[in-house]
């Protein structure tokens, strides 16, 4: 199913400057032709036949099924039929999102958006009885089938879903959760997305929408950089009844759906989702909140100097490094570099994302009403993944680049597993993302000429690295404390301005002084409204690549062919088994200070070049 969990891969922070080059957009011709392609007719049509036959043949039966003495063959068709149907909303939903994603403010393409996600959702909803059937089994007559073909090649999936079972509702109930989601969240979600798109910010006399201006603030002059923040602090200030409405209603709605469901704790659906204990994040969240001191704090202090000031004001925080020429990339240039990165560690990665450029699979231009942000989308395993870029040239859509493709890359490879098991939970999704930023950005040091260029490259991977680290966890307790709060009673938007203000404050440190219209920036973040606590997953990802590539680095060989089956595995076995072959293992506490010693040491490094 197409949804906010494939469907938003941004780093959230803004891509870099505009260039005048053409650039690969996406052929979706591989999904369906077009809007009015017949195709997309007969495939809704037979998608609401097939929905309403599997109940007719289904619905009450599968327990008689369970018992019968061909039980793993009459549930494998079952399973192999209802797979089936979620490749063919997957691939219709998936035509219909990225389509919107291009342009969310295109009329035509918001209506087709909404009416394909109505009629997708009132289809699969009639599909939820499968698994809540499923679930009512118990386990000694499930497991006994699921041991035989054709059975068996669903079992991880069946064991999967089994997590799930404390927390699910009677089948009407579901039913209503379900359908009623186009009409709540679905809704605030297109909200926000259309009213972020159609926002224009006055910078130099001119209307820029957000993505062009947030790449302002990446600008070498302090005067451009400043009048971006303050016409985004301006913009946002003016929309903030609007984004503390959307924001009070989601977690709202989110708390209603956590209470109905038995969850505790405000986070405990998403750590269910991600198949990752609550005790494991909260050692992450507690080990980078304890690093603060030697990784951000220590870093912005560092490039305050740089600037000859005691403290950087926040529109200075991503601001280039004085004295240094901006390096800037063509489009082929950004291409040759990272598949040389890949193909460097291993020709097969650099054979598949190779293919995103061969086939237009790739949606690479700024333009007005595009998502901002950068994603990869897997569609379904029947098609391929599709990227969103917004490239404009510098050192960070590089990596965004890379970014992306190694969630293509991931996505392709898992695509084997089928409809069902090729998702990849939070805790490996931003896996091979960050391990072919690191790819890209180890390649990119090596071809370094001079002291100045290593200095920025060390840098800009740092920032990289605090953005996607403390940054990202700083995020996470923004969103419990807004959701805990919320809890109490409506929000006004100065008490939500507070809370953002009271966590960066504390993850940035005294190097950052965070004035007047910076309280409002938590409004254009799309990962609080798409997906509440998705967050945790870039630090947790980021952290687990850094040991990772610290197992790479120690000992090459076969490396290579265990990291291509972790990546082949996707959903379909829990990351702390995944991880063994590599004698990692995220449960120990322990664990998270490897990843953090990683960007300490980057700091030290620039220190030391500062001293040299």
């Amino acid at each position: 199913m197409f949804s906010a969990r494939s469907f938003f891969h941004s780093i959230a922070e803004a891509p870099a400057a505009k260039t005048a080059e053409r650039l690969p957009e996406w052929n979706l011709a591989d999904l369906y032709p077009g809007v009015d392609s017949p195709q997309v007719a007969s495939d809704l049509a037979k998608a609401a036949q097939e929905v309403a036959q599997f109940g007719k043949d289904y619905r009450g039966q599968l327990e008689s099924l369970a018992k019968a003495p061909d039980a793993s063959v009459k549930l494998g068709e079952a399973l192999a039929r209802y797979e089936a149907l979620q490749d063919l909303l997957g691939r219709l939903m998936s035509f219909a999102g990225l389509l919107y994603s291009g342009d969310t403010t295109d009329p035509a393409r918001a209506k087709f958006y909404g009416d394909v996600q109505e009629k997708v959702t009132n289809a699969s909803a009639q599909l939820l009885f499968f698994q809540l059937e499923l679930n009512r089994m118990d386990d000694a007559t499930l497991m006994a089938a699921a041991s035989k073909e054709p059975l068996s090649r669903w079992k991880p999936w069946l064991e999967d879903i089994r997590k799930e079972k404390p927390y699910e509702l009677e089948d009407k109930l579901e039913e209503l959760f379900h359908e009623k989601y186009i009409s709540g969240a679905a809704a605030w979600n297109r909200l926000f997305d259309e009213t972020i798109a159609g926002l224009r910010f006055k910078v130099a006399g001119e209307e820029l929408a957000i993505e062009p201006v947030l790449n302002l603030m990446q600008d070498s002059r302090e005067e451009t950089r400043r009048e971006a923040a303050q016409a985004i602090g301006v913009t946002l200030k003016n929309n903030l009844r609007t984004f503390s409405l959307i924001t009070n209603t989601l977690a709202k709605d989110k708390e209603i759906s956590d209470r109905w469901r038995g969850f505790q704790d405000v986070a405990d659906s998403r750590h269910l989702s991600n198949r990752v204990e609550r005790e494991v994040v909260e050692a992450l969240a507690q080990a980078v909140e304890t690093a603060h001191p030697r990784l951000s704090h220590r870093y912005y202090k560092l490039k305050a100097k740089w600037f000859g000031k005691d403290a950087l004001d926040y529109w200075d925080r991503s601001a280039p490094l004085p004295s240094t020429p901006a390096k800037r990339y063509s489009w082929p240039e950004a291409r040759e570099i990272v598949l040389n990165a890949y193909d460097g560690f291993a020709p097969r990665m650099a054979e598949i994302a190779g293919r995103f450029f061969e086939k237009n699979w790739i949606d690479a231009p700024v333009r007005p009403g595009k998502a901002p942000g950068a994603f990869s989308h897997p569609t379904v395993p029947s098609a391929h993944p599709y990227v969103l870029l917004n490239f404009q040239g510098k050192t960070r859509d590089v990596m965004t680049l890379a970014h992306e493709l190694g969630h293509g890359v991931h996505q392709v490879l898992a695509a084997r597993q089928g409809a069902l098991m090729a998702p990849t939970p939070l805790t490996l999704a931003e896996t091979a993302s960050v391990f072919g930023e690191m790819l890209t950005f180890r390649a990119l040091i090596a071809q370094a000429s001079d002291k100045a260029q290593k200095r920025a490259l060390l840098a800009s991977k740092v920032e990289d690295m605090l953005n996607t680290v403390v940054r990202q966890m700083a995020f996470y307790a923004f969103e419990r404390k807004v959701h805990n709060a919320r809890r109490e009673g409506e929000l006004t938007a100065d008490q939500i301005c507070e809370l953002w203000m009271s966590v960066q404050a504390e993850s940035f440190g005294p190097s950052i002084r965070l004035g007047p219209g910076y309280e409002t920036f938590w409004a254009y973040i799309p990962h609080f409204i798409h997906s509440p606590f998705y967050v945790y997953a870039y630090a947790f990802g980021d952290c687990l690549v850094n040991s990772l590539y610290g197992v790479y680095q120690k000992a090459h060989e076969g490396f290579a062919e265990r990291y291509f089956a972790l990546l082949e595995a996707g959903g379909a076995k829990p990351y702390n088994e995944l991880l063994k072959p590599f004698g990692l293992d995220a449960r120990d506490p322990a664990f998270w200070n490897i990843g953090l010693e990683m960007i300490e040491g980057l700091i030290a490094e620039l220190e030391a070049m500062e001293d040299a």
